[in-house]
Parts: structure tokens; C-alpha cells; sequence
């Protein structure tokens, strides 16, 4: 392997769950032995083949909450293993909810066996904290500024609803109880949004009925060894630039049930001088949502192997 030149004013992002394709990683996997061992070191780790249901599906399979964090992370730790042997890494990492524990995997923080089972756990327990049908999940899209906060108080009527991601500023994801999320839904849209969407999510995540898989998974990650960061992390809970293991440990403790920060976290970057950056993993759907928050920060992808012709 190379030795690393760390590019100051760059940043490695890596994609959260709804990135998952069947077919994911396979060309990483057929064309770079880097990221063939990772795939191998994840099927050990959990005892069984993830690899093939990263390359073949089926998708209904892949979907579930269980199987896709775990999925996207190894490819996401796949695609960044081809990088570091290419002797590149960047200034700063972040990942989106899920995407924060590939962040750390690449920064040194925590070692890629405990992550892959730590994820398979936390999609366990996320899924399970809420009965299939209770919750629900919408996108918010354009809608007026200053509006949200009224319309989340105006739905809740002793339900849960909240923001749970916070991806633009055209684009808000809400979460909580499935009639509570409806009638945000409506009030959205007489608001003056210009599409309120159900999204196809298997739980509410990012919300105050997550607090469940939160409580088992501050008793799995405490007991996992985390180290201090080879370059900063900027954090979903706090959008802050976090390096030290305490605090790598209680962000990915305390975003569980509270919103992904994300809008903050890129003009953080942007802030700190952060001009380019390569979206790592599957999908390119973080670099859509970098260009409309922070379209100072360049952005590349690098996911499959053409990606690193």
C-alpha cells in the first residue's frame, strides 16, 4: 500500500440506507483484491454470505433493515480500502446516519468487523422498536421556510413527529407515528410545499420512538474498543468535527433517535475550507444534496470500479 497524502481541504462522505442496489460491489469486488478482502472479512464476521446478497439480491432481501446497513457499509468500506490503496484520504470524513459508522471505519475509529456486526445489530433493533405499520416516514420538499416547526406541532396532536432529517434546504425528512406523519403530510402541503412523499421505510428512524434500539445500542457500542480519529469526523447529531473516541461513540449513541444534521454539517465543511470531496459508497445520492447546501464543495463519486478509472 502506498503511503497516504491526507488532502486538507477534502472531504470522504458516505451514503446512508436507501443507497442499496442489488448488484452493488461486485465490479469493486472482480476488479481490486482490497476490496474482495473486505467483502470476505464481512461474510466471517457475520457468519454468513453478504457479499452475495450484495452482488446478486433479491432485492426484497436487501431491503431489509437488518441486511442493508450492514450491505452498504461493507461496500462503502470496499470502495474506501481501493482508495487508501491508492495513497488517498481526505481531510475530513461524514457519513449520513448509517454512513457515520463507515466514516469512522475509515478514519480509524473502529475496526471493520465490529462496525459490520454493530450495524447488523443496530437495523435489528431499529426495526424491532416500532410494530410494522405504527410508523412512518415522509419527505418534505420546498417547503416555505419558517413553516416546519408549526406545522410538526400542529400534526403532533399526542403523537410523535419530528424532523429526522434535515438534507437541504429544499428537502426535510419528518418521521414518527404513521397518523401524525399523514396529517404533517397535508399541513405541508397547504403550506405551500411542492410535494410531501411517504417514503418506503420500514420503521420511523431518527425520531423519539427510536429510543428503544437506542438503549440497546449504547450497551453494544460502550462495549465495543473505538480509538481516537486519524482526521475529524463532523458528526449527524451535533454537525460538529468530532475526533476523539468518547465522543465518536456518544454521536453514534445519540443519533439514533434525533435528526441527521446535514444541512449544518456541509456549511461546516464548506466553513472549514472544504472545496472537494468523493461520495464513497453506493449511490450518488449525497452528492445531489451537497450541491444544493453547499455548492462550493465539488463532488465525485466512487462506488463501482469505473469510477476509479
Amino acid at each position: 500500500m502506498r503511503k497516504c497524502r491526507v488532502v486538507s481541504n477534502s472531504v470522504f462522505l458516505f451514503p446512508g440506507q436507501g443507497s442499496q442496489f442489488a448488484g452493488m460491489g461486485l465490479s469493486l469486488a472482480e476488479t481490486f483484491p482490497e476490496a474482495r478482502e473486505i467483502f470476505a472479512r464481512a461474510d466471517a464476521a457475520l457468519g454468513f454470505a453478504l457479499s452475495k446478497l450484495c452482488f446478486e439480491g433479491p432485492e426484497e432481501e436487501l431491503r431489509l433493515t437488518e441486511n442493508t446497513q450492514p450491505a452498504i457499509l461493507t461496500v462503502s468500506v470496499a470502495a474506501h480500502a481501493v482508495l487508501r490503496s491508492r495513497g488517498v484520504t481526505a481531510g475530513f470524513v461524514a457519513g449520513h446516519s448509517l454512513g457515520e459508522y463507515s466514516a469512522v471505519v475509515a478514519a480509524g475509529g473502529l475496526e471493520f468487523e465490529d462496525a459490520v456486526r454493530l450495524v447488523r445489530k443496530r437495523g435489528r433493533y431499529m426495526q424491532e422498536a416500532v410494530p410494522p405499520g405504527v410508523g412512518a416516514m415522509a419527505a418534505l420538499l420546498k417547503l416555505p421556510a419558517g413553516r416546519l416547526d408549526t406545522i410538526l406541532s400542529e400534526a403532533s396532536q399526542g403523537e410523535v413527529v419530528s424532523a429526522a432529517n434535515l438534507n437541504s434546504p429544499d428537502q426535510v425528512v419528518i418521521a414518527g407515528h404513521a397518523g401524525a406523519v399523514a396529517r404533517a403530510m397535508e399541513l405541508a402541503k397547504a403550506a405551500g410545499a411542492k410535494r410531501a412523499v411517504a417514503l418506503p421505510v420500514s420503521a420511523p428512524f431518527h425520531c423519539a420512538l427510536m429510543r428503544p434500539a437506542q438503549a440497546k445500542m449504547r450497551g453494544e457500542l460502550e462495549a465495543v474498543e473505538f480509538h481516537d480519529l486519524t482526521v475529524p469526523l463532523v458528526n449527524n447529531w451535533q454537525a460538529r468535527a468530532v475526533r476523539s473516541a468518547a465522543e465518536v461513540r456518544q454521536g453514534l449513541i445519540e443519533q439514533i433517535p434525533n435528526p441527521v444534521q446535514w444541512v449544518a454539517a456541509m456549511q461546516l465543511l464548506a466553513a472549514e475550507g472544504v472545496t472537494s470531496g468523493l461520495e464513497v459508497g453506493p449511490g450518488a445520492v449525497l452528492s445531489g444534496l451537497v450541491k444544493q447546501t453547499a455548492p462550493s464543495i465539488e463532488m465525485a463519486k466512487r462506488g463501482e470500479a469505473k469510477d476509479f478509472d
